[in-house]
């Protein structure tokens, strides 16, 4: 059964490009391993991350994340049965966001992923994928 998880924690310490490029490069390799895919976003001291896979190995990557000490504030937004991939072509992506980005400034300066609903969070992925600053894809 495929699934399909949100969830947004807080970054504990500077996120630096050495610690992102370490969580990218192991991502890939664990997610394709293991059938993952999904898109990460960072910045404004915030990671927000969608996971699909199927529901056993989806726990137990949300699991290893709740418990690792470079996130904390983890909190779960969303999981639901999916039928079909949504970041299907990507092991992990990512999406940088900047405190400068207009689409974070202008276009909703009131959204906070703790309290936005899941619909909410997934329309605001949706604009950054498209609008965000680059996506480094990671096939």
């Amino acid at each position: 059964m495929l699934v399909r998880l949100l969830y947004v924690s807080q970054p504990v310490g500077p996120v630096t490009t050495t610690m992102t490029t370490l969580i990218l490069e192991k991502s890939a390799t664990y997610n394709k391993k293991e059938n993952i895919t999904g898109i990460l976003c960072q910045g404004s001291g915030l990671w927000m991350q969608v996971l699909e896979g199927e529901r056993s190995q989806v726990n137990l990557l949300y699991t290893r994340i709740m418990a690792d000490r470079n996130h904390h504030n983890v909190e779960l937004l969303s999981m639901e049965e999916i039928a079909h991939r949504r970041f299907g072509q990507w092991s992990m992506a990512l999406v940088y966001l900047s405190k400068d980005d207009p689409m974070v400034q202008m276009a909703h300066p009131e959204f906070d992923p703790y309290t936005a609903s899941a619909k909410e969070a997934y329309f605001i992925l949706d604009e950054l994928i498209k609008t965000g600053s680059p996506i480094v894809n990671t096939p």
